[in-house]
């Protein structure tokens, strides 16, 4: 067995023909932050945490969730210090493990972000209407549907406009975002430090960020979605091509990116369980009637109803209208830019290649997530908002092999240098090694919580919605794989990607040939 040089430097943003250089460190932490949703995250996932039944604690299980996600985020950083290449996921799931799984890691990756456009895109509309104060047209899954998909092709439009319009805007909208989020965690503490938010409110205690106690079936119900709350981040990483800095800017971007969303949590989720309290009436955490969006049922009694808290009442749903599209937006940019790596490696058909000339941005690409997404959002709603519903949900299984995937690569492509050092050691072997492992056993957890006939909004043959669909979602990728292989026999047998890992003494990839 020898060892050849498979790529010197590592694959270049010239080489697919996307914009060198676009993107500062600090716009790809913005974009991996926006990517996350923080503010419709953090919304439609507190409640589910106190009613898993982890009560004040739910705090704790926001930190304790961000531990894995640092560790997948590491090896993200270690991987794209090897090889910046924007098929991220698939690119190095290739040279870890083969073609076969490589393309499969891609089509994960995919699918995931189409079923995640299918919710934001609902969001969208739903929070668009709410905004110009059409309460009743909110409720309309065809108005919402409308709305949410004319939002939809602007992003789509916008992302092919160009990464530098695409990065201003989520400027814009992070800022926003984080403003609101800021505003509402100091006005609800300081209210409950004065004595004036009500008899439901109790002063932040340490004990709060312990997940002890805890009942093994609260543990898992509550751990999942804590979790699946941190995705997104890794759109950083996708646009490293792009990047001022490509080996080195994204990864600290990606790693930044998880600092600022556990801070972010951690702080509001704190402020809303100190001013709401965990009951199950009024505007507790626990009421499962303020589940979908605790902000929402939040905002007047934190704000008031005179003037001031009618205008953040309003910006609280700016804030998380800003927080889908943001996150819309940065769902298209990095699938596209995975398809189009899969393309320029041959795993795809050519024309997914394509990158518009004057704009430097995939054309069929991004065009085809759009118009895919768009008759996906039309099906799952026209089906029933359960199935809507349910898909979504469903994300969190895609998840799972995604980062668990990654994480595990990094320590087989890095396993010749992982004796080097002591940072090697740990940052490219124990720590993404746990990582790996825990998203691996969360993906279990998940698939047999999921399966139970009432952990979601539908059954199909006695078994829960999410994980069918979450499951065949995965599963339909093997046809997929069968249909394209015959035109991308170079890739399949090796020879366009190979296999590959890095040796003791270097900092690129290097390719396994006999």
């Amino acid at each position: 067995m020898t060892e050849v040089v498979a790529h010197a430097v590592p694959p270049s943003a010239t080489s697919k023909g996307l914009r060198p250089g676009a993107l500062s460190m600090v716009s790809s932490v913005v974009i991996g932050t926006a990517s996350t949703a923080p503010a419709y995250s953090i919304a439609a996932t507190l409640g589910l945490l106190v009613i898993a039944g982890t009560g004040f604690q739910a705090a704790s299980f926001v930190l304790f969730a961000f531990v894995p996600v640092m560790f997948v985020a590491l090896a993200f950083r270690e991987l794209n210090s090897a090889e910046p290449d924007c098929g991220t996921n698939f690119t190095w799931a290739t040279r870890a493990f083969g073609s076969k799984v490589g393309w499969m890691s891609g089509w994960v990756v995919t699918i995931a972000q189409l079923l995640a456009m299918t919710s934001q895109s609902a969001i969208s509309g739903k929070y668009t209407l709410l905004l110009l104060g059409a309460k009743d047209l909110a409720d309309n899954k065809f108005a919402t549907m409308g709305v949410g998909l004319a939002w939809l092709v602007l992003l789509c439009w916008i992302c092919y406009r160009g990464i530098e319009v695409s990065a201003r805007l989520q400027w814009v909208l992070l800022a926003v975002e984080l403003t609101v989020l800021v505003i509402f965690s100091v006005v609800a503490l300081y209210r409950v430090f004065d004595g004036s938010a009500g008899p439901q409110a109790s002063a932040p205690q340490l004990s709060w960020l312990l997940p002890t106690g805890i009942g093994a079936g609260a543990f898992i119900a509550a751990t999942l979605p804590a979790v699946f709350l941190y995705w997104g981040w890794d759109s950083s990483v996708s646009v490293n091509e792009e990047s001022a800095d490509p080996r080195r800017g994204p990864g600290k971007a990606a790693v930044l990116s998880t600092v600022l969303l556990v801070l972010n949590y951690v702080i509001v989720t704190i402020a809303a369980l100190a001013f709401a309290g965990i009951g199950a009436t009024g505007i507790g955490l626990g009421n499962p009637d303020n589940s979908d969006d605790v902000l929402a049922g939040l905002g007047s009694a934190v704000f008031g109803e005179g003037s001031f808290g009618k205008v953040m009442g309003v910006l609280l749903i700016v804030s998380v209208l800003t927080s889908a599209a943001a996150s819309s937006q940065a769902t298209i940019m990095p699938c596209a830019r995975t398809t189009l790596s899969m393309a320029s490696h041959g795993a795809l058909p050519e024309v997914f290649a394509k990158v518009h000339p004057r704009y430097l941005t995939p054309t069929v690409s991004t065009w085809t997530f759009g118009i895919v997404s768009f008759a996906l959002y039309v099906l799952l709603s026209l089906l029933s908002d359960d199935v809507l519903s349910d898909s979504v949900s469903a994300v969190g299984l895609t998840i799972g092999v995604e980062y668990a995937m990654t994480a595990l690569a990094c320590v087989w492509i890095f396993r010749k240098t992982l004796l080097g050092s002591v940072r090697n050691f740990f940052m490219r072997g124990v720590f993404p090694l746990v990582g790996g492992l825990f998203f691996a056993l969360v993906l279990v957890l998940a698939v047999i919580y999921y399966a139970q006939p009432d952990s979601g909004e539908t059954t199909i043959f006695g078994i829960g919605g999410v994980a069918v669909i979450g499951v065949l979602a995965i599963v339909i990728g093997v046809p997929l794989m069968a249909i394209v292989y015959r035109g991308c026999r170079d890739f399949f047998a090796g020879r366009s990607l190979p296999r590959g890992s890095v040796l003791a003494d270097g900092d690129s990839i290097v390719a396994n040939r006999v």
